[in-house]
């Protein structure tokens, strides 16, 4: 049995938000300059030297591509690889948004510094996946149905023995268009809204079923792919997220566990 998608355009606005909010992370400096700038000012700098890191990268790959590699050698429209690379951009433009919100709201340390590392470690993965398109001749947005792309590899699960069903049931598209573990624009307001523990817990709960769809989208280009840098992005990513996974469960363990033992 084929599953069918939904056309999805509403989780779209993700990308375009993260891609200007997020750019006001860097890799290395960022709590320092914060202390000392203004946020905008902060955010306008940091955007510029983003913009222009992408751009060298660009620049090398394409410079660096052999000319005599024939151009059927890159993924085409409609494949695997272009899918993942434009769904998985709008899907990590989520994670770092939120992950941008909670930073602003917490001051637990382990949080902030959860919340950076998807921050930064995510849109450098935009970047690499935006520049894989560029590479390959490739728009960066599509009409094809979201998620499409992944139909092989869930026929495969549908046909197994039934232990993947409940990822399966979770890997459907929301009624608004918006990609497995993607949260809500209702659940984005309300992160937006909370402070301290509350802004906390929404954010761990958010983020890990975010994660957790993001682990099968991966593994699902690992396997349909094929180009090697993608495959082996592809299980860096769900590697990643996996852990990620496994440490945000332990906070709320220990965030429950605290609360019994307090009531």
């Amino acid at each position: 049995m084929r599953r069918r998608f939904r056309r999805h355009n509403p989780a779209r606005r993700g990308l375009g938000v993260a891609r200007a909010a997020s750019r006001g992370l860097a890799t290395s400096g960022g709590d320092a300059l914060e202390e000392t700038v203004p946020n905008w000012r902060r955010a306008t700098i940091l955007l510029a030297v983003a913009v222009a890191a992408l751009a060298a990268v660009l620049l090398v790959t394409v410079t660096t591509h052999d000319p005599d590699e024939a151009d059927s050698a890159f993924p085409v429209e409609g494949s695997a690889d272009a899918g993942f690379a434009r769904d998985m951009q709008v899907h990590h433009a989520q994670a770092v948004e939120m992950a941008l919100l909670v930073r602003d709201r917490t001051t637990d340390p382990i949080i902030r510094a959860i919340a950076y590392d998807i921050a930064t470690a995510q849109q450098q993965q935009i970047g690499q996946m935006f520049a894989w398109l560029e590479l390959w001749g490739l728009p960066q947005t599509s009409t094809d149905e979201p998620m499409a792309w992944m139909e092989p590899s869930m026929e495969a699960m549908e046909q197994s023995d039934g232990e993947h069903s409940a990822t399966l049931n979770d890997m459907t598209l929301a009624p608004d268009g918006r990609m497995p573990g993607m949260a809500s624009a209702e659940d984005l307001a309300r992160l937006s809204d909370l402070e301290g523990v509350s802004a906390e817990e929404l954010f761990l709960a958010l983020m890990i079923r975010h994660h957790e769809a993001g682990v099968v989208m991966a593994e699902a280009a690992a396997t349909l792919t094929t180009q090697a840098p993608v495959r082996k992005f592809a299980l860096t990513v769900a590697a990643a997220q996996r852990a990620e996974i496994k440490q945000m469960l332990a906070l709320q363990q220990d965030r429950t566990s605290s609360t019994q033992s307090n009531g």
